[in-house]
């Protein structure tokens, strides 16, 4: 995120303290050199302190959107297959105020250009983590290009604009939401004082407690069960995105399918049973490799060591959590046909 220059003053500040304890432990450690610091320190701060020369039109950045963001953000930033929706929800009206007024709407679905109040935080965001599968590899022209893209389909530029480090400021004079960040909080300065100021209280608690948001129904099951992936312990706890009633032995008593294999290990988050997400549809796979002579063993080896190139060019993650035994089922789930 973009950090203010008081808060990366704050980070140099302490490594620069700490670097004299280097020499109290001889031959461990080093000064860091000018060339390592300089890749390191790539933020881009709100007043674009940090903000590289270049540009990009909003007709390139479609085209690399297409080719590397579209898989998980939908051809117009709005899908929620895979992560939240990027754009939606604005209005010109929030581009005149600099507020957005369905964040004040309880059920309204929340986008990231509704929420993100600078471009600086957009621009160094996608500069240092996406894409995905390969972060930091997009060029700085490319990422003009694709956060032009970006604001586009929020109608804060047209559709024949070129952002650049000359004009990108116009640009974040409409952001939609470029009013609603708070100063109001101890780490914005240095020496700030802390915002919480709460005092321990066990006296006249509620004994029920007001929900005023929740998880949109369209969304609920998007990556599988919730309650299944997340600890048993502690206050967090996963919600139930499975129909309301169905219990968890239920499921299992009528699903061949190794639901809480799929769930547990983020394969929903790339692959759906018939629709491509990420990567191909179960079903999909099953058609294409279920004549193999050794499609267990391949199948099996996919899975554990992961691979690029069959589907395209997103590759797929080695898989080292999972057991013998557990490959092997999910390997028995899919030459079956991957019944649900």
């Amino acid at each position: 995120m973009s950090r203010s220059p008081e808060f990366t003053g704050l980070s140099l500040a302490l490594l620069l303290a700490l670097a004299p304890a280097a020499g109290a432990f001889e031959g461990v450690g080093r000064p860091a050199t000018e060339a390592e610091v300089k890749a390191w320190d790539i933020d881009v701060r709100p007043d674009f302190q940090g903000l590289p020369e270049g540009s990009g039109s909003v007709m390139d950045g479609e085209q690399i959107w297409i080719e590397k963001c579209s898989s998980c953000h939908g051809d117009f930033g709005d899908a929620n297959h895979v992560f939240p929706p990027l754009i939606g929800n604005t209005t010109a009206q929030d581009i005149e105020t600099g507020r957005v007024a369905a964040l004040a709407q309880a059920g309204a679905t929340r986008t990231t250009i509704m929420k993100v109040p600078t471009v600086s935080t957009l621009w160094d965001f996608i500069n240092r983590a996406m894409p995905w599968d390969k972060p930091k590899s997009l060029k700085p022209d490319e990422v003009y290009a694709v956060v032009a893209y970006m604001l586009n389909l929020a109608e804060v530029v047209p559709a024949d604009y070129v952002l650049s480090h000359e004009n990108i400021a116009w640009a974040q004079s409409r952001m939609p939401n470029r009013n609603g960040m708070t100063f109001d909080h101890g780490l914005w300065k240095v020496d700030g004082k802390p915002d919480t100021r709460n005092k321990a209280c066990m006296k006249d608690c509620r004994e029920t407690a007001e929900v005023t948001s929740s998880l949109p129904d369209f969304a609920r099951n998007a990556h599988g069960e919730l309650q299944k992936q997340n600890r048993e312990y502690g206050a967090i706890r996963g919600a139930r995105t499975s129909p309301e009633g169905e219990a968890p032995a239920e499921v299992a008593a009528v699903s061949k399918a190794p639901n809480e294999l799929l769930s547990g290990n983020a394969c929903l988050g790339c692959h759906g049973i018939d629709a491509r997400l990420v990567g191909p549809g179960f079903r999909e796979i099953v058609a294409k490799h279920k004549d193999r002579a050794d499609a267990a063993e391949y199948l099996a080896g996919k899975i554990r060591n992961g691979g690029s190139g069959v589907w395209g060019a997103i590759p797929m993650p080695p898989q080292p959590q999972l057991d013998d035994e557990q490959v092997k089922t999910l390997v028995r789930w899919l030459l079956d046909g991957a019944p649900e």
